[in-house]
């Protein structure tokens, strides 16, 4: 019984003084990626507070100088840990642990997917906020209070198709966003066509009878 207890003890220590030079290089090997990932990010943030961006999307009204901080510093987080996957797959090698490998490696593969969906969530709101400003300074004619109801319906229609479109490349519910989205399409050609249907009929009557008379 003494004997088997000390084979198990023994085979254990073997193991741990076998494993140790593979968990030390592994884990330098995850020290390099952090250190490299916060470099990266804190050149980016640099590169980008240089740039001021924020102050010139500022002064154009279409977006807060905070509201900028939040996007930078959320793209920057993405980045990052992309690189700190990168490190983490060769340690999880190294420590033989090939099956979680699988895990990161799908999941390496949809952050291109989230990086993209930051980037078309942070051109839509400008957009929606450019279309707002442009709508209200477009319509100012027909009133104070129209000129604002239209240009909030604006931005927040550009708002709402950019959700869809970030949502689709998320991977979220996609058939039900491609539904969702040809709905309101047809519902908006619709209603236009009504809208000019019935408001302009008049109008039409007047061209075509112009039309007709300049032909005769």
């Amino acid at each position: 019984m003494l004997i088997l207890i000390n084979s198990i003890i023994w085979n254990f220590l073997q193991n741990i003084f076998v494993f140790l030079p593979n968990f030390f290089t592994g884990l330098g090997i995850l020290i390099v990626g952090l250190l490299l990932s916060t470099l990266l990010k804190r050149t980016l943030l640099s590169i980008l507070s240089f740039a001021r961006i924020d102050g010139v999307l500022e002064k154009m009204k279409l977006m807060k100088r905070t509201e900028v901080k939040i996007w930078l510093e959320v793209l920057s987080e993405i980045l990052k840990w992309t690189v700190v996957i990168l490190f983490l797959i060769p340690t999880l090698e190294v420590w033989n642990l090939s099956r979680a490998t699988l895990v990161i490696n799908q999941f390496l593969f949809y952050l291109p997917n989230v990086l993209v969906a930051v980037v078309i969530g942070f051109v839509g709101l400008l957009a929606s906020n450019l279309g707002y400003d442009l709508v209200k300074h477009s319509v100012k004619t027909i009133g104070t209070t129209s000129a604002n109801t239209l240009s909030v319906f604006t931005k927040w229609v550009i708002v709402f198709f950019t959700v869809l479109v970030v949502l689709n490349q998320l991977g979220v519910a996609q058939d039900l966003v491609r539904i969702l989205f040809t709905g309101i399409v047809v519902m908006l050609a619709l209603a236009g066509g009504l809208a000019f249907g019935l408001g302009g009929k008049d109008i039409a009557r007047d061209i075509l009878e112009e039309l007709r008379n300049k032909f005769k």
